[in-house]
Order: C-alpha cells, then sequence, then structure tokens
C-alpha cells in the first residue's frame, strides 16, 4: 500500500514541488530534492495506515535510500536502454 501512495505523491504532488522550489533546488545542486522526497514520504504517512516514520531525519535516510536503489535499478533495467541501442 506504502508503494502505491508513494507512486501517486511521486506522480502528482512531486512535480508541482519540484516547479515551486526550482531556485532552491538550483542553488543547493539538487540536494533539495532529497528533502522533497521526504516531505513526500511524511505525507505518505498520514495516508497509510501502519506505516510509521519517526521524524524528518528518518524520512531524509529512507529518501536517500530509495534513490539510490532507484538509480541502481535504472542503471540495471536502463529507461533509455532502447535510444542507447539506437545510436549505436
Amino acid at each position: 500500500m506504502v508503494a502505491i501512495v508513494l507512486a501517486f505523491l511521486n506522480a502528482i504532488v512531486k512535480p508541482i514541488l519540484t516547479m515551486l522550489t526550482i531556485p532552491i533546488t538550483i542553488f543547493t545542486l539538487g540536494l533539495f530534492l532529497l528533502a522533497i522526497n521526504a516531505f513526500i514520504i511524511i505525507f505518505a504517512e498520514k495516508l497509510v495506515n501502519g506505516f510509521r516514520v519517526d521524524g524528518f531525519l528518518w524520512a531524509l535516510l529512507f529518501s536517500l535510500s530509495l534513490t539510490f536503489c532507484t538509480g541502481i535499478l535504472n542503471r540495471i533495467f536502463g529507461v533509455n536502454s532502447s535510444n542507447k541501442k539506437e545510436e549505436k
């Protein structure tokens, strides 16, 4: 259930927050996106019963690990792998 809510929030809320905070994101060289993810995780906690985050620091660490795992999975399975094959 948490994965579904996080996917929904990432699809709907994250683009809006990202557009509103472009200057801060540029100033922090993209690190503010981790804070946006942490806020989305805290928001998901409010929506899903039984899912608990013990504060912003834990949400930030979860956000960091989620970003790391997503990066590895994108590297392995490649979102743009078809584009790379076409270029060669």
